[in-house]
């Protein structure tokens, strides 16, 4: 059976925003056309509320799941997927909850990550994709490695650490053509963030993939926050 690939903003994830009626004060400014650049909301520190608002300003944004739950049986045993199943026992019975890590990005140096959990696959994969829209921000890019003389926004400017619980990562500039030298479910967030070419180290207890992609997107919004001394 032809497996169904997972594609970003369906007319199901994607609401009609002329039926949007903004609940907070930033969305009324960005549904009235008084703020048009997602720019101005993130320079200011202003926190996103609202999924729409990063509809209406990033249109056409690429989205995917992480895979970070575990298949049980006897056939389909340890294989991933992108829902973690967990159960609790109540005096009704066992009532199991479903998690996914959604992320979102335009290629352009824009990225968010959403963690969603609910009763139902599709609710926890809804949750996880709004999650994801709140929490966009926007990295630096650049073309880093001293290899590499190309002025393209390929890679990442300078080398920057991440870290979540036990997780520790390094990315690392790498020069035009060498491509994603990470692990797969990382390879996914970068290509989204449009990273093409980058080096990866990692310690710790890696297999929590949870963990590991929070460490990666730790280490990305550092690329805004690390200043660099100009010799």
């Amino acid at each position: 059976m032809r497996q169904k690939k997972f594609k970003s903003n369906t007319e199901r994830e994607v609401k009609d925003l002329s039926s949007w009626k903004p609940k907070t004060d930033l969305g009324n400014k960005v549904k009235s056309g008084e703020i048009t650049d997602v720019d101005a909301i993130l320079a200011q520190g202003l926190k996103i509320m609202e999924s729409e608002i990063t509809d209406s300003l990033l249109p056409g944004l690429e989205s995917d799941l992480l895979l970070i739950g575990q298949a049980k049986g006897k056939f389909g045993g340890g294989k991933r997927r992108v829902f973690r199943q967990t159960q609790k026992k109540t005096k009704e019975g066992n009532k199991p909850k479903f998690s996914t890590v959604a992320i979102i990005g335009n290629k352009q140096g824009y990225i968010g990550i959403g963690f969603g959990k609910a009763k139902e696959t599709v609710l926890a994969r809804e949750k996880a994709m709004r999650n994801a829209k709140l929490n966009i921000f926007k990295i630096k890019r650049g073309s880093g490695s001293w290899e590499s003389q190309s002025a393209e926004l390929h890679s990442i400017p300078f080398a920057v650490e991440g870290k979540c619980g036990s997780v520790r990562i390094k990315l690392i500039p790498a020069p035009k053509g060498k491509g994603l030298v990470c692990e797969k479910e990382l390879a996914k967030i970068l290509k989204l963030a449009g990273i093409t070419d980058i080096w990866t180290k990692t310690d710790g207890q890696t297999k929590n993939k949870i963990n590991l992609v929070y460490a990666a997107m730790d280490a990305l919004k550092k690329l805004n926050t690390t200043k660099v001394m100009v010799k």
